[in-house]
């Protein structure tokens, strides 16, 4: 009777293509949702952080619409060039982020607003920026945000009285200048005069000009006043998007650019996070172990063939003990299923051999060297050992 083997087919099911898959379409699906609940979010009066036009707790449309009823024009720029085009003696130009200009973009901006005879306000800027946007300047440490006193003769401040001031705090040896707002002694506002009329006040943080602070103690008053000296008012939004962020990345006046100072910051740090995700997702794959699962062979294989290949891969490492180890471990699983003796002991000397023994006293084989002795020494040994095993089976079973 011929037996018919059925092919077996190598392409995964549907099954195992959806078990695979899901995770993935599940990730993508998360993904795009919150992609779309931010932008939703996001849509409307909302334009983000100091933002004139936004609404939202930290947008700045508040004090925009007070300055535009009091006669203030407001252009909001994100470029250097619009930005530096629009200094003069009537405008006031605020800068909602200097730390994020470039060295490059400072120095132009500098350089526009020094001689423009107009007022530039620069909100908290730091130890990135102010030593050229505003030269002769140091900053402390920051100190917290909190409704404090002016302490100072600026009329500006003197009129608005408390305000929610705190962050960056600024020491300067310039005689000319105005400070106000001190934490432990140091100033949060510095009013600095230029020689040609205008002046440049660092403001250490910009809780006066968000729309949930505007009404808090005299910050409307000073913002007010602050910004609206000049009947025209610039809006200056910092933007990595500026063509003039990857202009001048130089180092120095000298020349002589390198490849990593073309990129902008923000791509090196996007690179790191997604060099940080491959680890990650390569640590987890590598920890995925889970239970073994048997794999469809694409054909029948018999079990003699198994045996004998099994066999010959000993034989090519010489590994004799091994193989006298499984042939020992096999049958002593089946003596012990013969003689009653539970499969968990069975390969314990002194529970085995006793039943043994006692079930072919006569014999002239020694069950203890043939179930538990040591290793062959050759393959004749491993041969004998494999016969004597066979012989001692047969005994037990027609005893």
């Amino acid at each position: 009777m011929t037996s018919t083997i059925s092919p077996t087919s190598l392409s995964p099911t549907s099954r195992q293509i959806w078990n695979r898959s899901r995770g993935l379409l599940l990730a993508l699906v998360l993904l795009l949702a919150a992609g779309v609940t931010l932008a939703a979010l996001r849509s409307g009066d909302q334009h983000g952080h100091l933002d004139p036009r936004s609404a939202d707790r930290s947008g700045s449309r508040a004090v925009a619409e007070l300055l535009k009823s009091s006669g203030v024009t407001i252009d909001v720029v994100t470029t250097l060039d619009r930005a530096a085009a629009a200094t003069g003696p009537d405008t006031t130009l605020l800068v909602t982020d200097p730390d994020l200009l470039t060295p490059h973009q400072q120095r132009v901006l500098r350089a526009a607003t020094a001689p423009a005879a107009g007022r530039t306000v620069l909100l908290g800027p730091g130890i990135p920026s102010v030593g050229t946007l505003a030269p002769g300047v140091r900053t402390v440490a920051p100190a917290p945000v909190a409704a404090r006193a002016p302490q100072c003769t600026l009329p500006a401040a003197a009129r608005a009285g408390k305000a929610d001031i705190g962050g960056e705090r600024y020491v300067t040896d310039a005689l000319d200048n105005d400070a106000c707002y001190p934490a432990d002694g140091i100033p949060s506002l510095l009013r600095l005069s230029e020689p040609d009329a205008g002046d440049t006040i660092l403001l250490g943080s910009p809780d006066i000009l968000l729309n949930d602070r505007l009404d808090h103690e005299g910050n409307a008053s000073l913002a007010l006043q602050l910004l609206g000296s000049r009947p025209h008012l610039v809006w200056y939004l910092p933007s990595l998007s500026d063509p003039s962020a990857s202009d001048g990345r130089d180092g120095g006046e000298d020349g002589g650019d390198d490849f990593l100072d073309l990129i902008p910051s923000g791509w090196l740090w996007g690179t790191f996070q997604l060099f940080l995700a491959a680890v990650l997702a390569a640590v987890w794959r590598a920890r995925r172990l889970g239970p073994l699962v048997p794999e469809r062979l694409p054909v029948a294989t018999r079990a003699s063939e198994s045996a004998e290949g099994r066999a010959r891969l000993y034989r090519k490492t010489n590994a004799r003990d091994h193989a006298a180890s499984a042939l020992r471990s096999a049958t002593r699983d089946r003596l012990a299923s013969l003689l009653g003796v539970p499969p968990k002991e069975a390969h314990a000397p002194e529970t085995l051999i006793p039943p043994v023994s006692a079930r072919i006293p006569s014999t002239a084989l020694d069950p203890s060297f043939l179930l538990f002795g040591p290793a062959p020494a050759d393959d004749s040994a491993l041969v004998r050992l494999a016969d004597q095993l066979d012989a001692l089976e047969r005994e037990v079973r027609t005893s």
